[in-house]
């Protein structure tokens, strides 16, 4: 029991008072003590033996308490009985506060053995002296026998208390005792431990403390209600006093010290509990609850300014909407900022449901994964051949998010345009189960309603996903095609998976940086600058969800912006709602300025120039079928040729071989009345596309008239419609007095479904069957006007506007 030197010493200088009797007499009183003493020990271990200290289970006995990174608390929740306790070790306690507390509650904490004889006896001599309790003399071993297992204030309970305090100090050591104190101590109220009591009272963690607030918190303890700062200020600065004359007396404060301490008042306040990242403490409660205390990774100062932007934000929008935000760092996919909701106290809002974590439609935001497939399997490359026109597959018909048409595209203006009808166009021959298969081996699952199976308009926003999983998908394009689970700490492992080829996840992040985001003009990208964001936007169908993902060299961001309820936004969508707020949160990432150390381009990857409309690089391809040519980004040195249009079930090389007369150079077969003939070579533009190419493309890219002596072969009118009641060549001017150019009146015979007036390439008109449509000319000179339905067919004039 008696374990040290020291605490042998402790005892001699508590009885030295007593005079020896006689030698005869010391010798018996010596037996007679030493057997009492062995006596006291044998029961001791007896008693130890058949009574445990009866702790409680470590889990579930602090409150759940995340913080950042930093150590910065992001939201505490209380135990199962509704006590705040926040665990806490000495390291991470003021040395102020220990200072006090062990000067003032038990000054021979690390001498005595559990109990201190001598306070135990005068404090027993000043009750019966005084009729009351002038001083306690439970040291703090006592005391924290006492919390662990309460007991009434008689002399058998004393008795209790003094031998579950040499059971303390029989199995544990001063530290762990002095630990259990201050994370159990009472502090008042629901709060339990220093580190509870220092946030509660003075709003900050125990580590800061300075002397004034240290000795009060020291105090505390000993009349947890009557001293609370909060509703006794000068009670409680009373007993602070105390203290700080105490060590003073001691010579552990200097006068100077002391006069500046008793300067400070006691506030009457009780700090509310600040909360970062409330959604995220939430769904990682649980896990906190098994230790107490979980650090994230969160940067709490990121977190801090993010949720600030969202605030100001979130002002200018309508009711019900809210607003997501997730910021991972790319290199190991650790949560830097997390958002579930823009306003969590917000009901109106639905500030309560997290949006990081919800199934919502991600409308465009998958374009980038098909492209990059596609990329991967050689079905195209970054600038091969699209047809953004009136298309149907099976009778689905895909629009555009803005209505109008392109003509011919490329994969970069595509993506970075976010074109509906061309991506479709892709997953067609991509095939819309491979894709989805290949996102979920990627680790992007994506949910689809009961009993449907994935179809075209998955690429559009047809099946369901979250922030989550879309922020963790997109860091692939900054991983090598590597994406990965998110980690929450540093405990989680990093789990990594195959989302796509790593050149052909270079070659889109490079499209999407090249799409230089609004007010930033192209010319003054930097890549080697990690301010620089490969991003693209979203907005689900009926305006419910707006969306922005980019990519920098160190993070990845998401941006959701809607109404949880699932009702629309009109007016609201990604690149104006959503995008906005993605930029201002590049802005402010720390180390923007970061050099990029990945982006140099893969050995897979290479720059070459190829021609439209085959798509072959432009040294396979002869000078008369390259009718234009594009610098391209391509993958294992494979320049893919344009796909095939939806109506052809067969690849083509896109090359059409001829005969014509060699006389005059017209389209002969083995019905004319030729001798002499020549074989000739034309590339073929999709069909669908005619209508947008000019007369000099048009012109080397259709077969010749017919020769006299054979059947003639039309030239301009494709399928089955015709426009009525203009002529070709007709020549139109304005009349009287109207300084306005003339109006015409755009009539069609045949064709099916929807019909699209496209007057000099641009979308002008979209009309019924037999409807009439009338368009005012806004300039002079030639103008093309071209009909089209949806099954591709078309027909087209030339007219002259004059003055």
């Amino acid at each position: 029991m008696i374990k040290s030197l020291n605490q042998f010493n402790f005892f001699t200088r508590q009885f030295s008072y007593f005079q020896p009797p006689s030698l005869k007499g010391l010798y018996k009183a010596s037996k007679l003590i030493v057997y009492f003493f062995l006596a006291l020990v044998l029961l001791f271990f007896v008693l130890d033996k058949f009574f445990p200290i009866p702790l409680a289970s470590e889990k579930n006995q602090y409150s759940a308490v995340i913080v950042a990174e930093d150590g910065t608390p992001l939201r505490s929740f209380a135990d199962k009985n509704g006590v705040w306790r926040y665990p806490i070790t000495l390291k991470d306690v003021s040395p102020l506060y220990l200072q006090a507390l062990i000067n003032y509650e038990d000054r021979y904490f690390y001498s005595h053995p559990g109990v201190n004889p001598g306070a135990l006896l005068r404090a027993a001599w000043q009750r019966m002296s005084n009729g009351r309790i002038i001083s306690g003399g439970s040291t703090i071993s006592m005391q924290v026998a006492r919390i662990i297992e309460p007991h009434s204030r008689s002399i058998p309970g004393k008795i209790k208390q003094i031998f579950r305090a040499l059971q303390l100090e029989w199995h544990w050591n001063k530290k762990k005792i002095l630990t259990y104190y201050v994370n159990h101590a009472p502090f008042g109220g629901t709060y339990e431990g220093v580190e509870a009591a220092s946030r509660a009272y003075l709003g900050k963690p125990s580590k800061e403390l300075s002397h004034a607030e240290a000795a009060l918190l020291a105090v505390l303890p000993q009349a947890p209600t009557r001293f609370r700062p909060d509703l006794h200020p000068k009670r409680a600065e009373k007993a602070r006093n105390k203290v700080i004359n105490r060590l003073t007396q001691f010579s552990i404060w200097n006068q100077h010290t002391a006069q500046q301490a008793k300067i400070e008042t006691v506030a009457s306040v009780l700090h509310k509990q600040e909360i970062l990242a409330p959604l995220l403490a939430r769904r990682l409660k649980s896990r906190a609850m098994k230790t107490g205390l979980l650090k994230t990774t969160i940067n709490s100062s990121l977190q801090y300014s993010i949720e600030q932007r969202l605030s100001t934000y979130l002002s200018r929008l309508p009711k019900k909407i809210s607003i997501a935000v997730l910021v991972v760092e790319n290199q190991d996919l650790k949560t830097r900022a997390y958002v579930g909701s823009a306003d969590f106290s917000d009901a109106e809002r639905f500030g309560h449901i997290d949006m990081v974590q919800a199934i919502r439609s991600p409308g465009s935001t998958l374009k980038p994964f098909l492209y990059g497939l596609a990329i991967e399997d050689g079905l195209i490359h970054s600038e091969s051949l699209l047809s953004d026109a009136p298309v149907e597959y099976a009778g689905y018909r895909p629009t555009n998010f803005h209505g109008n048409f392109h003509g011919p595209v490329s994969v970069r203006f595509a993506l970075q345009k976010s074109l509906n009808i061309t991506a479709v166009q892709v997953l067609h021959h991509y095939e819309s189960n491979k894709f989805v298969a290949r996102l979920e081996n990627g680790g992007l699952a994506l949910t689809f309603p009961r009993h449907s199976k994935p179809n075209l308009s998955v690429i559009l926003g047809g099946a369901g996903t979250n922030l989550e999983s879309l922020v963790t998908s997109y860091s692939a394009f900054a991983r090598q095609g590597l994406s990965a689970k998110i980690r929450f700490t540093n405990k989680d492992a990093l789990q990594e998976r195959r989302m796509l080829d790593g050149g052909a996840a270079w070659i889109i992040r490079r499209i999407l940086e090249d799409h230089s985001r609004p007010g930033v003009p192209e010319q003054f990208l930097n890549w080697s600058n990690s301010r620089n964001v490969a991003w693209k936007t979203g907005t689900s169908y009926g305006y419910r969800d707006a969306w922005a993902i980019g990519v920098t060299s160190r993070y990845t961001i998401g941006v959701w912006v809607g109404r949880p309820d699932g009702t629309p936004m009109p007016g609201h969508y990604g690149a104006i709602t959503a995008a906005p707020i993605l930029f201002d949160i590049v802005d402010g990432l720390p180390n923007r300025n970061q050099a990029s150390s990945d982006y140099s381009i893969p050995s897979n990857v290479k720059k070459t120039n190829i021609c439209w409309p085959i798509g072959s690089e432009k040294k396979d391809t002869i000078d008369s079928l390259c009718h234009q040519r594009k610098t391209a980004w391509v993958l294992n040195n494979t320049a893919p040729l344009t796909l095939p249009d939806v109506t052809r079930k067969i690849w083509s090389s896109h090359q059409v071989q001829y005969w014509v007369n060699k006389k005059n150079g017209l389209l002969v077969n083995a019905s004319c009345n030729v001798q002499q003939r020549e074989k000739r070579i034309l590339a073929k533009w999709p069909d669908a596309l005619e209508p947008w190419l000019t007369q000099d493309i048009l012109a080397v890219s259709r077969k010749p008239k017919s020769d006299p002596s054979c059947t003639t072969i039309p030239e301009r009118s494709s399928g089955t419609l015709k426009i009525q009641g203009l002529a070709h060549h007709s020549v139109y001017r304005r009349s009287g007095s109207d300084e306005k150019l003339p109006v015409v009146q755009l009539d069609a015979l045949g064709g099916q479904g929807k019909l699209y007036w496209i007057i000099d390439g641009k979308l002008a008109r979209i009309a019924n069957l037999r409807q009439s449509v009338q368009h005012r000319f806004k300039k002079t000179g030639l103008h093309t006007i071209t009909v089209t339905d949806q099954k591709g067919a078309f027909d087209s004039i030339e007219v002259k506007v004059i003055k």
